[in-house]
């Protein structure tokens, strides 16, 4: 087996700006044994059909009430809900580890779609703070407009926003990616440990403050670097991966990914500096 420390050349998943540290000693695999397929799935998930349709009006319902009822309604094997009258009702649809077709018919308040691992999110309005915060896998669209801390702490998945978003978005962002068809605040990427940020527009004050690993792209004008945020070139693995997302996303057609700005971590910050030799994994 090679020795991972004196391997130089990038891999093509550091290139493309899933992550730019070499972690040398440790693997992130988890290795499975196919005669245990119920560990493959969370407890308490339902088998679920999209072709089987229904909608659930929320409007006297409190948060509580409403994701019991969507969770009844998946139990009864609907995989397309559409959710009538949300009015802008905090933490709905939160928690969901199931595949399923979600559609918000309206606009969400605060901790909206949040801890989510598998399903399919469309939000025909806007969302308050901290929508798909810690969100696993699946996919979430907003129409509108999101509030701050948008995809905070997010370890895979798509998250989609066709507007603009607030300060903090991908605050200690872990995977996964968010697209951002607008402005975003200031603080974007703060503290941001994996994943990719697309900003189409223009972004706030202290991009990318103190971001560990992971790539940010803007499209617009830049307020300044965060500390340890610099730009990094281009790459052809980079435009084609913007180019591909963005058109999966059905967002910014016809918009020049070459022209974008990234921009990935310095590690230059002092804690990453006192770090004992063996302990930097290789960090380029």
């Amino acid at each position: 087996m090679a020795n991972l420390k004196t391997i130089t050349k990038k891999t093509k998943a550091q290139s493309m700006g899933l992550h730019t540290e070499v972690l040398t000693g440790k693997t992130q695999q988890k290795f499975f044994n196919p005669d245990e397929a119920e560990n493959f799935f969370y407890w308490g998930t339902h088998d679920v059909d999209f072709n089987k349709r229904t909608e659930l009006d929320v409007k006297d319902m409190d948060c509580k009430q409403a994701n019991e009822k969507i969770d009844r309604l998946m139990s009864e094997g609907y995989g397309t809900i559409v959710i009538k009258n949300p009015q802008g009702k905090h933490s709905l649809g939160v928690g969901i580890l199931n595949k399923l077709n979600l559609i918000f018919e309206g606009s969400l308040g605060y901790f909206g779609v949040g801890s989510i691992d598998g399903p399919i999110v469309r939000v025909n309005g806007r969302v308050g703070w901290s929508c798909a915060e810690n969100m696993m896998a699946g996919k979430v669209v907003i129409e509108k407009n999101a509030g701050s801390c948008f995809g905070a702490a997010i370890r895979g998945g798509d998250l989609i926003c066709k507007g603009s978003v607030g300060a903090r978005t991908g605050i200690d962002q872990k995977g996964g990616s968010i697209i951002v068809g607008g402005d975003a605040g200031a603080f974007t990427g703060f503290m941001m440990q994996r994943g990719r940020i697309v900003i189409l527009g223009d972004v706030g004050i202290n991009l990318g403050d103190s971001m560990y690993d992971g790539t940010i792209y803007v499209g617009g004008k830049i307020g300044s670097f965060g500390s340890d945020a610099v730009e990094a070139p281009m790459t052809k693995n980079d435009i084609e991966w913007l180019t591909r997302k963005l058109k999966v996303a059905e967002i910014g057609n016809n918009f020049d990914v070459s022209k974008m700005t990234k921009v990935v971590a310095g590690k230059k910050l002092w804690n990453y500096d006192a770090l004992e030799p063996t302990e930097k994994k290789g960090a380029i």
